[in-house]
């Protein structure tokens, strides 16, 4: 079980890195990053299916591949629409600290699923997370200064929802990707990951086809060729890395934790965010951002043990023996 909270590390750590590229391409929509880093993950899948082809079409029911097709289309494309949306209105901060409350939704949503540990015991470590997401909000919105331009209160607004869409679209996410691992175990993560790369490209294919017929109704243009190539460039960083190997990561982290384990697990994502945001503007943290950030591990580390004690880390075997092909 402990090698499951490794994995979700690992994958927090890489997706961390998907609140970077919005801010490095502040000028094109949102709508256009998540239809092209969609396109790119899906082109990646394709790559990597070949192989076991045969394998998930002999694997694959209807049941699945309509499970599938909800889950690429609201965990990947609305989400990260949504965040990249939320970066650029209010920044990494606000954006990866809003969805930074998916330990607290998470786990408040898996509360009744098999080999979860009572909320009682989590009390608690779920209360030093919230204290370190206050800090850290407190911080940034009195540090951050109001966006400029005639819209700048709309904006900021506009911001906050878009990251609490990017919040419910996570959530869901989330919670009915184990939920649906759990119950059909005959997928590997890496299997999994694959079909949802699949579906994810083919949604991200029509998105970009509606951005490109709408573009000259919108006065959308991006005219150097340079912005295009890094265009390109971090959406296949964004499709190798977070979405083909941190999806994989975290469905072998899904088959291993607890439901509400893999809640808390969620905000590594949000502290490596944070962190890349200040290798990026080049400072350390504030002391209210170093007493969140303080917080937040703590807070996992003590839940960690909490479902280690209260046998919450004890899910049923036979699952567990399927799991040697997962990245």
């Amino acid at each position: 079980m402990r090698r499951g909270v490794m994995y979700g590390v690992m994958a927090g750590a890489i997706w961390g890195t998907v609140f970077l590229v919005p801010r490095l391409l502040p000028d094109f929509p949102p709508l256009w990053l998540g239809a092209a880093r969609c396109m790119m993950y899906g082109l990646v899948s394709i790559a990597a299916a070949l192989p076991m082809m045969r394998r998930l079409a002999r694997k694959a029911t209807r049941e699945d591949l309509f499970a599938v097709g909800k889950l690429a289309f609201v965990g990947n494309l609305v989400y990260y629409i949504f965040l990249t949306a939320g970066v650029h209105r209010v920044g990494i901060g606000p954006t990866s600290l809003i969805v930074g409350i998916l330990p607290v939704t998470v786990t408040l949503a898996g509360r009744r699923d098999a080999g979860a540990v009572p909320l009682g015991r989590l009390y608690w470590p779920l209360l030093l997370v919230a204290a370190g997401i206050v800090c850290i909000n407190v911080d940034v919105f009195a540090a951050a200064p109001s966006p400029s331009g005639p819209g700048g209160a709309l904006d900021k607004l506009a911001g906050i929802a878009c990251a609490s869409g990017a919040l419910l679209s996570w959530t869901w996410f989330a919670v009915e990707n184990t939920r649906y691992l759990r119950r059909n175990p005959h997928f590997d993560g890496n299997e999994w990951s694959v079909l949802l790369g699949l579906a994810t490209g083919l949604f991200g294919a029509i998105a970009w086809a509606g951005c490109m017929l709408t573009a000259g109704a919108t006065h959308t243009t991006v005219h150097l060729d340079a912005r295009w190539t890094v265009f390109w460039v971090l959406n296949l960083g964004l499709a190798i890395g977070p979405s083909w190997l941190g999806t994989g990561l975290w469905n072998a982290a899904s088959k291993r934790v607890p439901l509400t384990l893999s809640g808390q697990l969620i905000v590594f994502e949000t502290l490596f965010a944070l962190l890349y945001g200040f290798v990026y503007d080049w400072r350390l943290p504030r002391p209210l951002e170093a007493a969140a950030i303080a917080l937040l591990l703590a807070g996992v580390t003590w839940s960690v043990r909490r479902h280690d004690d209260g046998g919450g880390f004890g899910q049923p075997a036979p699952i567990e023996a399927q799991l040697s092909a997962n990245p």
